[in-house]
């Protein structure tokens, strides 16, 4: 029984090691293709930001709330209107930190159809996202290529969590409450939450991937007729 014991204890801490290593730095010429990349991508999300619509009323939709930025002031999700949107709580320093490169990989192959990807770096989780606003998008740029919008490093457990998580869960129940680093929420194109994933599951599995493809598929939903003008 003791042999047992040791050993799990072994294998715990070598796993909580494992979640502190950052990954071998990329070569000179990749990480000036990744940065160059990612200034592209946030010169375009500064104007799809500052050309968002005014915040949804509508209490059933994600169109309501408004992150703060990682490198922008605001990342408002009513700029993804009419699109498929995953929000994903992230960290730099976990064991399924590698799930950046399965993320950028299913953003780069959707987002032409209509997909996106908001990042939420969160330090709920053993405090695997100690990192500045800084710090952690060069941890994400040059390690795995990331080009989707990055929220601010922001609360999604707790009292203090953001109102999107509380929101989520009156809409799904306990399955969008994330238990730790990597949860995945999924928004349809009409703005309501759709689905939820966990940790293990990992973005480029045959579940998400039909979860987004039928999200996809589905029609925008339709604009509120114009307003009669009075006579």
């Amino acid at each position: 029984m003791k042999l047992v014991h040791v050993a799990f204890v072994c294998v715990a801490v070598a796993a909580f090691s494992a979640c502190g290593r950052a990954p071998a730095p990329p070569a000179a010429d990749v990480a000036a293709e990744r940065s160059e990349a990612a200034a592209a991508a946030l010169e375009a999300q500064r104007a799809q930001f500052a050309a968002a619509p005014p915040a949804s009323t509508d209490p059933a939709s994600a169109y309501q709330f408004s992150f703060e930025g990682l490198m922008l002031p605001q990342v408002p999700l009513s700029a993804f209107a009419g699109e498929v949107v995953m929000v994903v709580n992230t960290a730099s320093r976990c064991g399924f930190t590698p799930q950046y490169e399965g993320l950028q990989e299913i953003y780069s192959e959707y987002h032409d159809r209509g997909f996106s990807i908001v990042g939420v770096p969160a330090n709920n989780f053993n405090g695997q996202e100690p990192g500045s606003a800084e710090e952690i998008s060069e941890f994400c740029t040059l390690n795995y290529g990331v080009t989707f919008p990055m929220a601010a490093k922001t609360d999604v457990i707790g009292e203090q969590r953001h109102p999107f998580y509380a929101w989520a869960q009156t809409q799904l129940g306990d399955a969008a409450i994330p238990r730790w680093n990597f949860h995945k929420l999924l928004i349809g194109r009409d703005g309501r939450l759709i689905a939820a994933f966990g940790t293990r599951t990992d973005p480029t599995s045959a579940e998400v991937r039909q979860a987004i493809e039928a999200a996809l598929a589905a029609a925008p939903a339709a604009a509120p007729p114009a307003a009669t003008p009075l006579r």
